[in-house]
């Protein structure tokens, strides 16, 4: 776990730019840092040493020859049985860390190593005979990866946005098409990120770069194809898979330990884990502290739990790191405790494992499933049901047009993820004409949709949440909150064999109802009390809404909304009424507001404090 800057082209002092932009990766990994130079590209590193401790492991790391260099964030977790196969087709391995499988394996396989590889990662390989470039990132975009070309046609790359702010041909702008389904999403969504010309490069893709010419292409695509068996079966299966992962994500040279929280799913890889130290974080109001139940999980696991109560000033004064270390505005409140988590763990740890993904795989979300009232209407034709939506789809707001919509079995009409914060034509009449341009949420979710038109709706909903939401919002703060203090977050959840087993689950062992994660549950149950494995889904509240009733945070965010720069974006009389409507109770705007607040504290951090 690490992270990584380069860049091809020159410059006028390529040794130096390049030492400037591993700096401000430094958090990534403060234990040792490495470089290497051609004539084509530069590469930069800084290693948060997990396996094999020694010089050894160190990056940039190269083949014997030379030929083929490596820059790699992340982990591999079936690197032992590549390094067998290696091995046995005469190569040889000098160290016992996994980054050395990407370059044998690059050497036999080419660019299919891709599609060997089981893990977390983004890396980088420069081929140095053929002066070419290949890179990838995981198959759920949980490791990060940025990528900028430059005019003379060369290209920055990097684990994070804020190295490129150091490399003298980077030319910061704000992407004006970002804001507006920013709005709505809560997170990221584009391709093209906040920083103007900065791009991701997909989760589940791989690139190449050629004679000044670059391909991107897609590797891997979850599928969800059901095998029916007995619901125990079933079950059992889950829990044999899901204790494997434990076991294949537990490999470390140092300390690991879990998050914990009162949820099934970090409570089923904690039971699974077994480590020394859970972590866990709360807020000092009542019912946004579910610490007590992740001590009381530990004492009968017989585990130390260690956890701290957070204050509203203490979230406050690390807002606008927070933001730094986002890189890209991301309004998700679960960003705010998870840094203080992060931190919290890292005093004790060096890796923690934690409980994304499951949701996702196994259909966790309340959005997936039919309340009662829905079931009733079902029982209706779906032709009837499926008109009825068609008419209320094109009608002005009226009560009784989401649950038409919903009942249509038309997910492609109403779901666009786990977060809706402004409705489009809200997000619209908010911001200033010229940020008004950008894709349409519905736009961007269709061509997910596309690719699995013949699915059932839950399955629709899981393989949108997969694509959009999972990579450009929970796995984007995961990572960037425990980076920003040297940690590394593993997600057993989140593996290919994982995902291999998930894709064959009946939907109705999924969700019943509004039941969600049925037979995920039974499984957990089988190493959790009862009471951990059916607790209803609370996410990881945050009390935003009673914060921004309080005059001393009122005032805050009224300094943001009135700021000069905001309103280049904005139109700072609705954002005024906003925040005035909630202080006196007339209105529930907390995530409205929040999501203003994120992004001009990011534009803030970035654009005006960056520049003086």
């Amino acid at each position: 776990m690490c992270g990584f800057v380069g860049f091809t082209g020159m410059t006028n002092d390529r040794e130096r730019d390049l030492s400037r932009m591993m700096d401000r990766i430094v958090h990534r990994g403060p234990d040792m840092g490495g470089m290497y130079f051609d004539r084509d590209v530069a590469l930069g590193f800084r290693r948060l040493s997990i396996l094999d401790l020694s010089e050894a492991g160190a990056q940039p790391m190269k083949s014997e020859d030379g030929n083929v260099v490596v820059v790699f964030n992340g982990e591999i977790y079936n690197f032992q049985s590549l390094r067998a196969e290696l091995e046995a087709q005469g190569h040889t391995f000098h160290c016992g860390a996994d980054t050395e499988v990407l370059v044998h394996g690059y050497e036999e396989w080419g660019d299919d190593l891709v599609y060997r590889l089981r893990g977390m990662y983004a890396f980088v390989i420069w081929d140095k005979q053929r002066r070419r470039l290949m890179g990838a990132r995981d198959i759920f975009g949980i490791k990060p990866f940025y990528y900028y070309p430059i005019a003379d046609g060369g290209m920055i790359f990097g684990s994070e946005i804020k190295s490129f702010l150091d490399h003298p041909k980077f030319v910061k702008e704000v992407n004006p098409d970002a804001l507006l389904p920013y709005l709505t999403l809560q997170y990221s969504a584009t391709e093209e990120t906040f920083f103007k010309g900065v791009y991701k490069l997909p989760a589940a893709h791989y690139f190449t770069l050629e004679d000044g010419k670059m391909t991107v292409k897609r590797y891997w695509d979850c599928t969800f194809k059901e095998q029916r068996t007995d619901f125990e079966t079933c079950a059992e299966k889950l829990d044999g898979v899901v204790h494997e992962s434990v076991a294949a994500h537990r490999i470390a040279d140092v300390e690991v330990g879990a998050f914990l929280s009162g949820g099934v799913d970090s409570s089923y890889i904690a039971a699974c884990l077994m480590p020394d130290d859970t972590f866990s974080v709360g807020f000092e109001q009542h019912k946004f502290n579910e610490t007590n139940y992740a001590a009381e999980l530990s004492e009968k696991l017989g585990i130390t739990n260690i956890r701290k109560l957070i204050t509203a000033d203490e979230c406050f004064g690390a807002f606008s790191d927070i933001q730094y270390h986002m890189d890209e505005p991301q309004s998700n409140p679960s960003s705010v405790p998870l840094w203080f988590l992060a931190k919290l763990a890292r005093e004790h740890v060096t890796v923690v494992l934690s409980g994304e993904g499951a949701d996702e795989l196994f259909a966790g979300y309340e959005w997936y499933g039919d309340t009662p009232a829905m079931e009733k209407f079902k029982k209706t034709p779906l032709g009837v049901r499926r008109a009825a939506a068609s008419v209320a789809k094109h009608l002005p707001y009226f009560k009784g047009k989401n649950f038409l919509l919903k009942c249509s079995e038309r997910p492609e009409d109403y779901f666009l993820g786990q977060a809706l914060v402004f409705p489009e034509a809200e997000a619209a009449a908010v911001v200033k004409p010229r940020y008004s341009h950008g894709p349409h949420p519905h736009e961007m979710a269709a061509k997910y949709y596309a690719r699995v038109k013949d699915a059932d709706e839950v399955t629709k909903k899981q393989y949108l949440d997969m694509n959009m939401w999972l990579p450009g919002d929970i796995l984007l703060k995961a990572d960037k909150m425990c980076m920003a203090h040297s940690l590394e977050l593993r997600v057993p959840f989140l593996d290919k064999e994982v995902m291999a087993f998930a894709g064959t689950v009946p939907t109705d062992y999924r969700i019943q109802g509004t039941h969600t994660k049925v037979v995920f549950r039974h499984a957990a149950n089988k190493s959790l009390p009862d009471e951990w494995a059916n607790r209803p889904k609370k996410g990881f509240p945050v009390p935003i809404r009673f914060w921004l009733r309080e005059q001393k945070y009122y005032d805050i965010v009224k300094g943001y909304f009135t700021a000069p720069y905001a309103s280049e974006f904005f139109d700072t009389d609705a954002l005024m009424k906003l925040l005035d409507d909630h202080f006196h109770e007339k209105a529930n705007n907390q995530r409205k507001i929040w999501t203003v607040f994120t992004f001009l504290v990011w534009y803030e951090r970035f654009f005006v404090k960056e520049n003086a």
